[in-house]
């Protein structure tokens, strides 16, 4: 009865190992990610890859080819998780939004230049309204489930000043400058909401004039910022490049230095032509030499921006792992990169006749 009852256990043990250590099949060879159901299939992810590698550019080794492919993957993924937690709380942008944003992105460009560009990019409108739609819906989530839950007190202003009191002595003039760059290539890293990207000199000349224009007639800067700038660094924060000291505008272009230290506060560049493109700056505050103390409202409001930027960051990072892990996710890309040893087929640069490249959102 022992032996019977140990043999037993043991079948059972190793039925149960077996069934951990089975791999999940894709339910087709094209097909690589399922997520909650929904399948991410190889064309798409192929598709966006075109989009991110320019053809005249150095193409990249097979491995490169495949850790951007599977970036690209992973950002589906997090897309498809986020989009369908907007729909499930209501929060999908409507056609009407969908249709203002649409309208607004398309105005910068003659009737021309935007087919040339859908063209160019491989894209269609319905291609560009999928996108925004899903775009706008992510920010509604974000805005709701991170956005509004966080709160600055104004001990917690306190606590960082007297922790990081030495960088409130200014020791020269200081200059707090905010931008909106736009290059005349395709960049993979662009970060601005809409992901609008010149890829020419002629657009990238077109689109910082309708920028320019725009703020102009009065569009906050920030938000221009934010949906169209080309840095991927300042693009999130309305633009903002922080304090710049005096003696760093001293490395830089002698007309750029006289441009700023001219400039008053809350004044605006005209367009500025450099070598990695076209900008418009805009002076925020400028800053004489010495200490600043907690009553002043600019460093209240530096600092109030500073643990805002953190907290947000921190909590949307948390808030993705956490819808991401109720999920069920197969990524089967992954696999089978391991299971060949990456010997998966090469990637063409050059669109297929009739395909579509769109930007997954970020």
């Amino acid at each position: 009865m022992l032996k019977r009852r140990m043999l037993a256990l043991s079948v059972f043990l190793a039925l149960v190992a077996a069934g951990a250590c089975k791999k999940q099949t894709a339910p087709g060879p094209d097909v690589w990610a399922v997520v909650d159901g929904k399948e991410i299939k190889r064309e798409e992810v192929e598709k966006y890859f075109r989009s991110r590698v320019a053809p005249e550019a150095q193409q990249p080794s097979h491995e490169e080819s495949l850790s951007l492919m599977l970036s690209i993957l992973d950002e589906l993924i997090n897309n498809e998780i986020l989009l369908e937690k907007a729909k499930k709380l209501g929060l999908e942008a409507s056609d009407g939004d969908v249709e203002d944003r649409f309208t607004e992105q398309k105005r910068m460009f003659t009737e021309d230049e935007f087919q040339r560009q859908l063209k160019e990019r491989g894209v269609t409108v319905d291609d560009l309204k999928r996108d925004l739609r899903r775009q706008l819906s992510i920010q509604k989530l974000f805005n709701r489930e991170v956005v509004a839950k966080i709160s600055i007190t104004d001990q917690d202003i306190k606590d960082f000043y007297e922790q990081n009191r030495p960088q409130f002595n200014i020791a020269e003039p200081q200059y707090r400058i905010a931008q909106i760059l736009v290059t005349p290539r395709r960049d993979p890293q662009v970060r601005s909401r809409t992901g609008d990207d010149a890829v020419t000199e002629a657009e990238a000349r077109r689109k910082i004039n309708a920028l320019l224009e725009r703020l102009n007639q009065g569009t906050d800067f920030a938000q221009v910022a934010m949906d169209y700038s080309e840095d991927p660094v300042t693009a999130s924060t309305g633009g903002d490049l922080g304090y710049i000291p005096e003696s760093a505008l001293n490395q830089s272009d002698p007309a750029l230095k006289r441009q700023i230290t001219t400039m008053k506060p809350g004044e605006m560049s005209g367009v500025i032509t450099s070598r990695d493109g076209f900008r418009i700056l805009k002076l925020v505050a400028r800053e004489a030499p010495g200490l600043r103390t907690l009553d002043d409202p600019r460093v209240e409001e530096s600092i109030r921006t500073t643990l805002r930027n953190r907290k947000e960051q921190l909590l949307r990072s948390s808030y993705m792992t956490a819808v991401r892990d109720q999920a069920k996710v197969n990524n089967y890309l992954a696999q089978q990169i391991i299971e060949s040893a990456g010997k998966l087929p090469e990637v063409s640069v050059k669109p297929a006749a009739g395909s579509e490249a769109a930007q997954p959102t970020k």
